[in-house]
């Protein structure tokens, strides 16, 4: 025995050595795979920037040749022909052909007609310039206003759901508690990345911590079949406790749940349908679950291709039962 437990805490050495090489490889490949992705994202970023700098430029030359053959008829390479310029001919300055065009331009629109009616068209536009500055205060002082009913509806949504919230919380862990025979469990939102403050419950999801009894407190996925229908039970009736309804129908629900959990789960059906005046109607496959409903409907079919519908009174049957 000892030279067995000596050549295992040999190999159980050699393999804490492994797994200790291992994860450093592995703490390596991680670090080197994010380092890939950043520049990844550069390059990509990079080559969005000289597409965009590529569809500007050619934006900007489609502009200069549709200006170019509006304004002298010709493509932009028959420019100099058509300025009497000379390929091997040095240009000039741009500043220099720019004050000379505006020059130009100030001499042809110099030669033109003079309009008589300037004056008029003036103070017409400037009417309308007020006109229309009157209205765009109108329409910020608008769009203030509407921001701060905006604002008022946000923080009485957020005031009511959160209210509605810690509602349900306290009856899911109730009805957690009950349908367990044990344990406990609460509901959480998400956190916020940057720390450990809690989102805008608009935008936070929801998270189902649960502790059957002997187990520990995990998310509702980590446990199993039946566990995770029974919390899925529990936070439907907390739900439908916070706002009840006329009636509930239920489709299978006690299919993964055994011969236990199913007669807990009959007894709290019977209690919120006395406490709330609710109408069940379930769905079911399970005898004790049909042996506890008030009715029971079925479809038999007596002949090949003739179904009945069948409806028994379990109540009325017990009844009869008793003074038989």
């Amino acid at each position: 025995l000892a030279e067995a437990i000596a050549a295992s805490t040999a190999r159980r050495g050699a393999a804490a050595d492994a797994l200790a090489a291992g994860e450093t490889q592995l703490a390596e490949a991680e670090k080197a795979g994010k380092a890939a992705d950043a520049v990844l994202a550069q390059s990509r970023e990079e080559r969005v920037r000289c597409e965009a700098g590529h569809e500007q430029a050619e934006y900007a030359r489609r502009i200069v040749a549709e200006r170019i053959a509006e304004r002298l008829g010709c493509a932009p390479d028959a420019v100099l022909a058509a300025a009497g310029i000379a390929e091997d001919e040095e240009l000039a300055a741009a500043a220099e052909a720019e004050a000379r065009l505006q020059r130009l331009v100030r001499e042809r629109d110099g030669m033109g007609p003079v309009n008589l009616v300037a004056e008029a068209e003036a103070a017409e536009i400037e009417e309308r310039l007020a006109v229309l500055g009157r209205e765009r205060d109108d329409l910020i002082g608008a769009i203030a206003r509407l921001r701060e009913g905006i604002a008022a509806l946000n923080r009485e949504g957020r005031e009511r759901l959160l209210a509605a919230f810690a509602e349900v919380n306290e009856h899911f862990a109730a009805l957690f508690t009950r349908l367990f025979g044990g344990g406990r469990a609460h509901l959480t939102l998400d956190k916020s990345e940057e720390g450990d403050e809690t989102r805008d419950p608009f935008e936070a999801g929801l998270e189902i911590m649960a502790s059957p009894p002997g187990k520990r407190l995990q998310i509702m996925s980590l446990l199993s079949g039946g566990e995770q229908a029974l919390t899925a039970l529990a936070l439907l009736f907390a739900v439908f406790l916070t706002n009840p309804a006329p009636i509930c129908v239920m489709d299978e629900v006690d299919a993964p749940l055994d011969d236990a959990n199913v007669d807990r789960f009959c007894n709290l059906v019977e209690e919120i349908a006395e406490s709330a005046e609710t109408r069940f109607l379930i769905i079911t496959h399970h005898r004790l679950t049909m042996a506890r409903m008030d009715r029971l409907f079925g479809v038999t079919m007596g002949e090949r291709g003739v179904s009945q519908l069948v409806s028994v009174d379990l109540q009325q049957a017990q009844q009869l039962r008793r003074t038989a």
